[in-house]
């Protein structure tokens, strides 16, 4: 089982699993009490929150009138950190370090530790960090953390569950959740204010890079979730590539700056003639399932929404035949907007590069 105690922990676990290997987590999972193999020979877990906890996310902070969002103050936060790291005196926690961004000279770097209880979130993550070599995790040092209890209820807040979001001192805590999402949102949260403090425009995009005679054109495709941005992504047209599905970075330069080494996707009315990339992405052993429905026999039923239809996968996206690497993207030629709103018809707008 892998390692010691790693560098700058910022909690002191009873037990720590440092960077436990793919298969090291398959088999955490596997054990996990409601975890199902499928009929693919990957895993389904069915966990109890269905999507993310909007209302129970606060950010951290004395001076609210400068954000949008909800707030709590830095004493509610030091006492919810100060019960959060009690707790785990007596847990077991895996930790899985990895970077956001694939670049070298752009990366950043960045820590989930979670309760081994919970292994799919952290195996989920693994796969959508870009991983560190043996040689970086000797002297890994997050710029990022994610510390992730989601047995610990936050008596007080919506649902007794709280994301506490510290901007200023790049740490986010997750009470109560068990659903993945939480700690893939954690991290890109707190990377887009990194970028946007850096004159930078994060964006909740996808990306691909389409074949225009001998160059090649990347285009970023920005919607809210559900409008399908995972979907046309990841189409072929034109010969087109993917390179990310869910948020990029967009430079004042016109670069674009890819986040994720895997992908989130949506699996409610997945198959294979419509979205043959992905599914055949989501029925390999080494995807992981959330919320999908799955028989007793591992029989997968992708139409059945009868507990959510925010069913979830994540894979990694060597799977993606011809994906892109998102570290080689030349700027950005398009952009394009979707909407749920089928009595609007959208303009076309050709802007300077500046724009």
């Amino acid at each position: 089982m892998a390692g010691n105690t790693p560098k700058n922990l910022l909690v002191h676990p009873k037990q720590v699993i440092a960077n436990p290997t793919a298969s090291e987590l398959r088999e955490m999972v596997a054990a996990m009490p409601n975890a199902t193999k499928t009929e693919f020979g990957n895993y389904a877990v069915k966990i109890k929150v269905k999507a993310r906890s909007k209302k129970s996310t606060f950010i951290v902070t004395d001076s609210p009138e400068h954000h949008t969002d909800q707030c709590m103050s830095l004493a509610k936060a030091k006492e919810m950190a100060q019960l959060q790291n009690e707790y785990i005196t007596e847990q077991t926690m895996l930790v899985i370090d990895g970077f956001i961004g694939g670049d070298p000279a752009t990366r950043t770097a960045c820590r989930l530790t979670i309760e081994k209880t919970n292994a799919n979130i952290a195996a989920m993550q693994q796969q959508l960090y870009f991983n560190p070599t043996a040689e970086e995790l000797e002297t890994f040092e997050p710029e990022l953390n994610i510390i992730y209890t989601p047995n610990l209820a936050a008596e007080g807040f919506p649902d007794d569950r709280l994301i506490s979001v510290d901007l200023e001192n790049k740490i986010t805590r997750v009470f109560n959740s068990d659903y993945f999402g939480e700690s893939k949102k954690a991290g890109l949260r707190m990377w887009n204010k990194l970028v946007y403090d850096k004159g930078g425009l994060p964006l909740h995009a996808g990306c691909k890079v389409i074949p225009v005679g001998d160059e090649k054109r990347t285009a970023l495709i920005i919607g809210l979730s559900g409008t399908g941005k995972t979907t046309t992504t990841f189409t072929k047209q034109n010969s087109s590539q993917p390179v990310q599905d869910d948020f990029v970075a967009l430079m004042p330069d016109g670069s674009v700056l890819g986040t994720e080494n895997g992908c989130f996707a949506k699996t409610f009315g997945l198959n294979a003639d419509n979205e043959p990339m992905i599914h055949n992405a989501v029925v390999q052993p080494e995807a992981y399932l959330e919320n999908v429905a799955v028989d007793e026999n591992g029989k997968i039923d992708f139409n059945d929404g009868s507990f959510t239809e925010n069913g979830r996968a994540t894979f990694p996206f060597r799977l993606i035949p011809d994906a892109e690497d998102p570290k080689t993207l030349p700027p950005v030629s398009f952009v394009l907007i979707l909407n749920r709103n089928e009595n609007i018809i959208p303009a076309v707008a050709r802007l300077t590069k500046e724009q």
